[in-house]
This record gives C-alpha cells, sequence and structure tokens, in this order.
C-alpha cells in the first residue's frame, strides 16, 4: 500500500452545519484533502467509488441508509477506506456507534449538543485532528508490515525474569521490530499468580474487546476492571454488547459494587473507577468518583491503576491495548513496582499504537503479544491455572 501525499477525505452527514463543520476542520488538518460530502448514506455510496477517499466522517443517524449500513458496504466493497462516526449523545445513538466500532469503524466523535458555532468547530477540530493523525500512522504501519494488522505470529523470548537481567533495547533497536515478539511469562515462584485483572484501552477498544474477551472462560475465577476510555451512555451500550457475546458477565460499574469473579467491570463514561476495602474488611468495592480528568481522560487507566497497586499487591495482572495517548503508563509502573504481570498490545495488531508504546519500549511490559493471544495470556498470569 502506497501511502498518498494526501488523506483523501470525505464527509457525510445529512445536516447542512455538520457538513460544513467537518469539511471546514479537515481542511485546516495538514496533508488532509476534502474530495467530496454527501447529504446521505446512499448518495455516499453512489460517490464511494468515484472519490475513491482513504477515509469518511459518517453520520451514525441518517434517513435512507444509516450509518451503520454505509459501513458494511464499506467493508464488503472497500475494506481499505476508513471511517470516523459522528454521534449523537442519545442512548439509540450509542448503541449504533458501539455496533459500528465493532465493525471496524475506526473511532468517534460525540456531537456537541449545546454550544456555538465556533465552540462546536473547535470541538471537533480538537478531537478529529489527532484521530487522522493515527489513522495516517494506522496506514504507515500496515505499508511497513505489508498486511493487516494482527496477522503475524508471535514467537516466546526469555521468561520475564530472565528479561530483567538483561539490557533494556536501545533507541538503535526500531521497536515495531521489538513489538512483534511475544514474551511469555507463565506463573512461578518469583511471579505470585493474579487474583485480579485491570485492563486500560481506548482508540479501537470496542473491537479489540469484542474480539478479546469471548475467549475467557465463565470460570476464569477472577474479577476484571476495565477503563474504556467513552462518553457516558456509551460505555452502557459497550457493556451490554460485550454481555452478550461473552461467557462471563459484563455491566457498568457501579459505586459499592463488590468485585466478584467471572465478572467484568466497566468504568462509566464521564467518571473516575478506582477499587476501595469492602465495609466487611475482607472484600474490595468499587468507587465511581468525579474526580478530575488525568491525561484529559475521564475515566483513566491511571487513576484505576493506581488503586489496583495499592489493593492487590503482587496479586494483579495489568493490561494496556491499542488507544491514543499515553494514559496507564504511570499506573502501570506503580503495578509493576508492587509486582503485578504486565502484558501490552503489540504495535502490529493496535488501532493506534499509543497507550502500549511507552509500557513496552520502557521495559515495563513482561509480556507483549497480538491481540488474538492476548486472552490466553492473560490466563497463565491467573490463580485459576496455579
Amino acid at each position: 500500500m502506497n501511502i498518498p501525499r494526501k488523506l483523501r477525505a470525505m464527509v457525510v452527514d445529512d445536516t447542512i452545519l455538520y457538513r460544513k463543520v467537518v469539511s471546514d476542520v479537515l481542511s485546516t488538518i495538514p496533508d488532509v484533502e476534502v474530495v467530496g460530502t454527501a447529504s446521505s448514506g446512499k448518495i455516499a455510496i453512489s460517490r464511494l467509488p468515484v472519490l475513491k477517499p482513504d477515509f469518511i466522517t459518517l453520520d451514525i443517524e441518517m434517513p435512507e441508509l444509516n450509518g451503520i449500513e454505509v459501513l458494511k458496504y464499506l467493508q464488503k466493497n472497500m475494506p481499505e477506506v476508513g471511517a470516523v462516526m459522528l454521534s449523537t449523545l442519545t442512548q439509540e445513538g450509542s448503541d449504533m456507534t458501539i455496533k459500528a466500532l465493532e465493525l471496524g469503524a475506526f473511532d468517534f466523535i460525540a456531537k456537541p449538543q449545546t454550544g456555538t458555532l465556533q465552540e462546536n468547530t473547535k470541538f471537533v477540530h480538537d478531537a478529529l485532528a489527532p484521530m487522522v493523525r493515527a489513522f495516517k500512522r494506522q496506514l504507515e504501519i500496515k505499508s511497513i508490515l505489508g498486511r493487516k494488522p494482527g496477522t503475524e505470529r508471535s514467537f516466546p523470548t526469555a521468561p520475564a525474569t530472565a528479561l530483567k537481567s538483561q539490557p533494556q533495547a536501545t533507541g538503535k533497536t526500531p521497536a515495531s521490530i521489538m513489538d512483534r515478539m511475544s514474551r511469555i511469562v507463565k506463573p512461578h515462584a518469583g511471579i505470585p499468580s493474579s487474583e485480579l485483572v485491570a485492563i486500560g484501552i481506548s482508540t479501537g477498544g470496542p473491537n479489540a474487546l469484542g474480539r478479546m474477551m469471548p475467549m475467557l472462560p465463565a470460570d476464569i475465577g477472577v474479577p476484571i476492571l476495565i477503563v474504556q476510555h467513552m462518553p457516558p451512555l456509551f460505555t452502557q451500550s459497550l457493556a451490554k454488547s460485550l454481555d452478550a457475546k461473552c461467557a462471563i458477565k459484563v455491566k457498568e460499574a457501579a459505586e459499592g459494587d463488590i468485585l466478584t469473579p467471572g465478572t467484568a467491570y466497566i468504568a462509566p463514561g464521564g467518571k473516575q473507577m478506582r477499587i476501595a476495602a469492602a465495609p466487611d474488611g475482607r472484600n474490595r468495592m468499587i468507587k465511581i468518583t468525579d474526580d478530575p480528568p488525568e491525561n484529559s481522560c475521564r475515566p483513566s487507566a491511571d487513576y484505576l491503576f493506581r488503586s489496583v497497586a495499592e489493593h492487590y499487591i503482587a496479586r494483579s495482572t495489568g493490561v494496556i491495548m491499542t488507544g491514543m495517548g499515553s494514559d496507564g503508563t504511570a499506573g502501570l509502573r506503580s503495578m509493576k513496582q508492587n509486582g503485578s504481570v504486565i502484558i501490552a498490545q503489540n504495535e502490529a495488531s493496535c488501532t493506534v499504537y499509543g497507550m502500549p508504546k511507552e509500557p513496552i519500549e520502557s521495559g515495563i511490559a513482561d509480556i507483549v503479544a497480538p491481540l488474538d493471544e492476548i486472552a490466553g495470556e492473560i490466563l497463565k498470569t491467573l490463580k485459576r491455572n496455579k
């Protein structure tokens, strides 16, 4: 695949206002060319073969053909075209958006419900610009590897104890080469088996979780805590979708939930989630707070991981997966210092290689694995396998 000098973008929305807002925003982003617009899904499909965009911004709710139907057309006929969904902050909008992300949409923007035209334009710009840069980087990775993300096979290298005694990789070793290796850790005397799994994930998360979590068995024997960067309503829709697919129970976390083995708790959008001691002094429970964002994120993986490090010393597994930014690195460092096992998704299988990058390159990660092997690596670290 040759990366075009400029990314060709198409804007699909049934409102004139958002066609203009998104087109104007895209025109200010370097290396992007808006090649056309469409006011409906039906018109978009008729223009796609002629305009040949690299990516489209796609309104989720449209008459005749909605965003889901256009996305299905792309998957079947033009799978190389990326899609950024524009969604309303409604339950129906969030349900449809989760479905779109699970179908392979790159990311989404929740349309502002209030504010001036200038404020809304700035909001869309601040959300869309990093997505476009990340999408371009994904195309570059595909071009370098010559294959779709996640198709390479991993192989074991030294166990974690040996890795710790070896020199860290230097800047002379390309990260993409290091990333293709899967470092396998099996529970042993030096690493106590885990009693909890904590996951941090962002861009590409619904699709990645939808592939990984159904691989976890119903008798997994530990609770799972997940921070997926999303606004309110969307995390509820994600939990409902995953619960229907998985052998384990998946729910949006609520204040006071007692951590239960075989249940995955997704942090509510727009809130922070951490672990605290339950009133009985034996169990651990979930605390949902309005504490400030960290790394511009609420929920934040760092916020969760710090509490895991405190309450599950040498008894937890931290997992960092696809996503923009660096949220999770500092919290994983605390977990690692307190004896946790750290698993990171490799670059080739990430939608965006942002969140796992620093944990991998700094040596925090004990295991680096492609998406389809992460569930298996988690199971190897758990108490149930002791």
